[in-house]
């Protein structure tokens, strides 16, 4: 993992300036963290301890730490306050700050034993934010060995475009060499990336942030609707262990989680922020270069990473606190002990489309000369790369309504989700059949591609 600090002009008591390269801009600073008094700790509950740490305060550059710092000047001494934090009210004072604003009382905080998480997207606005409080920082990042190219030279770039050093850390190279041997280079295409990320991120970041009593993420709810939509904008991190070691040692923030997709490059292109070509090709989250690819219309951007798998199972283990605990025992490749999501509402409802049952689509399959060929989506109401193409699939339900082809939705997840494997080529949701008329085999529909006109294409293609 990497680290950068940077260095501002001089710092006041109500206002700082920006550093010598840009114009002077006065920011007043923020107001400071509600305290909780000790008195009171004793008494409350499990949950709430958790979300109750001791202040964090920035000293001088350590020895000790575990990643070594790329610059001289340390960020100054954080003055002592006498009590614990409550981050949880915390991130309800924050909920509608600004991310500048979020990124400055963060910085504020804990200075020196803070540092920006940087994977070489469009994080890269947290960089931006970062420099604009005019106050030193830190960035770093995991390099797994298996990033794009265009990745490492958008690195060189950032760190040109900043005048910082980005602090790299890399995995084990035994653990590495001992999984590669053992299972060989994809192994994460037949069994789940858990493994691989493990060995090349978590454990890495894990041995890195026990250098540092906080850290800052790029995560947004909208990135992600089955496993980040609930982020707080600060909170104890409830997986990993800061500097001091144990539960509550580590404070996360995460200063753009309410802001939306198109706000972030709306900023990046007001600002002239330098960004990684891969953005230009289609790629708008960008992980490893075996389990990232562009996304097409109509798809969620994390569609793009882990695309032979499901949903719930998009998180590579550097946030795995997002992910409920009733949806823990859905592997990296779906696989789970039930449907632990049944309260979701139902989606793709229109009077065009048929809602088949186990019954239904088993007779239907079985049929060798059917009236009409059918189109049926096998879905998961929870999976968000089924809600995004809601919208496109009763589109076409509409238009084909009347036209000699039925429409359906076979829910497939939870106890129908072996049979739909074994019977009906499910691999991932939401996969699309097409019943011919007069064969019993269904066809599966090949492309990623789901707008109306790509589908109906399909559709005519075949029937």
């Amino acid at each position: 993992m990497a680290l950068a600090v940077t260095s501002s002009n001089s710092i006041s008591s109500s206002s700082f300036a920006l550093s010598s390269s840009s114009n002077d801009i006065k920011v007043s600073q923020i107001g400071s963290f509600r305290l909780v008094d000790r008195t009171h700790v004793a008494s409350t509950s499990l949950s709430q301890r958790r979300s109750l740490v001791r202040p964090l305060n920035a000293e001088p550059k350590r020895n000790d730490s575990v990643v070594p710092l790329a610059a001289t000047l340390a960020a100054p001494v954080a003055e002592k306050v006498e009590g614990e934090e409550d981050f949880e009210q915390l991130a309800k004072e924050l909920e509608n700050a600004s991310p500048l604003e979020i990124m400055d009382r963060a910085l504020e905080k804990f200075g020196n034993d803070i540092a920006i998480a940087f994977s070489g997207a469009e994080d890269v606005a947290l960089i931006e934010y970062a420099h604009l409080t005019g106050r030193p920082f830190r960035v770093f990042s995991l390099d797994t060995g298996r990033l794009n190219p265009e990745t490492y030279r958008f690195f060189d770039e950032v760190e040109q475009h900043y005048g910082i050093r980005i602090e790299y850390m890399f995995p084990d190279a035994v653990e590495v060499q001992a999984l590669v041997r053992s299972k060989g280079l994809f192994s994460f295409y037949e069994d789940g990336h858990q493994e691989c990320c493990r060995v090349r991120k978590v454990r890495p970041l894990r041995r890195s942030l026990k250098g540092l009593r906080a850290w800052i993420t790029g995560q947004r709810k909208d990135q992600s609707p089955g496993t980040r939509s609930e982020i707080p904008v600060v909170q104890v991190d409830p997986v990993f262990e800061g500097l001091e070691g144990g539960v509550g040692s580590l404070v996360k923030w995460n200063p753009v989680a309410n802001a939306k997709g198109n706000d972030i490059w709306n900023f990046l292109r007001t600002m002239g922020v330098p960004i990684n070509s891969l953005h230009s090709q289609g790629y708008i989250s960008i992980g490893c270069e075996p389990c990232t690819r562009p996304v097409l219309p109509g798809q969620h951007e994390r569609e793009g990473r882990w695309w032979w798998e499901d949903a719930k199972a998009k998180e590579c283990g550097l946030h795995k606190g997002n992910i409920k605990q009733e949806d823990a025992t859905v592997n990296g490749n779906g696989h789970g002990a039930g449907n632990a999501s049944e309260a979701v509402a139902d989606i793709f409802n229109s009077q065009n489309l048929v809602t088949l049952n186990r019954t239904g689509i088993e007779n239907l399959a079985r049929l060798d000369n059917r009236q009409e060929p059918w189109l049926v989506v096998l879905y998961a109401p929870w999976c968000q790369f089924c809600q995004a193409m809601e919208g496109s699939y009763v589109e076409l339900a509409d238009k084909l309504a009347g036209n000699g082809v039925k429409v359906g939705k076979f829910r497939a997840d939870g106890d129908q989700k072996e049979y739909a494997k074994e019977k009906l080529q499910l691999g991932s949701f939401p996969t699309i059949l097409f019943f011919p008329k007069h064969s019993s085999k269904p066809i599966k529909y090949p492309s990623e591609k789901r707008d109306v006109d790509s589908l109906m294409a399909f559709v005519d293609a075949l029937r």
